[in-house]
Parts: structure tokens; sequence; C-alpha cells
């Protein structure tokens, strides 16, 4: 059974940073596409990042280009999410998502929630100005 748990959400002032972290159990490859998403109350589910583990390709949301960076660690099935720089506009529920099966490319259709077969339950991100 596959199962995402997120965390590393809280609150924190405007300009800091947070570490969130992705662990994936049920499925022990190295060969998995990771995304990060986010959702504000009252806004659509946004992509924001990411990753082939395999091959540690990335890819990222114009809004937080130079400021997140996803990163994976296969021995413990995690993938990172590092913010920096942080908005009051990055708060939201942030979750993480897996699809086991494609051939390694990464571009912009891999931060569509449609292209995910599995879902964490997410974990809150909250920015104060």
């Amino acid at each position: 059974q596959v199962r995402l748990v997120e965390s590393g959400g809280a609150s924190v002032q405007a300009g800091g940073s947070l570490r969130l972290s992705c662990v994936v159990s049920g499925f022990t490859g190295t060969n998995k596409y990771i995304g990060w998403f986010r959702q504000a109350p009252g806004k659509e589910r946004e992509g924001v990042a990411a990753i082939y583990t395999l091959r540690g390709s990335t890819y990222y949301a114009d809004s937080v280009k130079g400021r997140f960076t996803v990163s994976p660690d296969n021995p413990k099935h995690t993938v990172y999410l590092q913010m920096n720089s942080l908005k009051p506009e990055d708060t939201a529920m942030y979750y993480c998502a897996a699809r086991f099966s494609g051939y390694g490319g990464i571009w912009d259709g891999t931060l569509k929630a449609d292209y995910y077969t599995y879902w964490g339950q997410g974990t809150q991100v909250t920015v104060s100005s």
C-alpha cells in the first residue's frame, strides 16, 4: 500500500525558510516522480515543483523559481522542498504527490495534478508579513 506523508509545515515570518519532507512508503524504487503542490483557501491547487528522483531532474513554477529547491534522499525514500525567502503569498496547504511510471522527462506537465496517482494529506505553511 502506497502512502505519502508530508511534514515540516509551520508559521514563519516573511523572508524566512522552511523545509518540507515527503516520505514515500509502499514503493522502494528510485524511479519515481514527486510533485509538490499547494492550495490556498479559495484558490486552485498549484504545482510548484517536480522531480524525477532517479536522475534528480527538476522543474519549478515561475512563482517559486530561485526560492524553492526540491531534492531527493533516495535511501530514505524522502523528497524535500526547501523554501527560502518566503512571502505571505506562499501561505497554503502543501501536498506531495507521486507517480511511479514515465520515461524520466521533466516538463511543465509534471506540475499538473492529474499527472500524479498518489497524494499525501498535506502540511500547512503560513507566512506572516
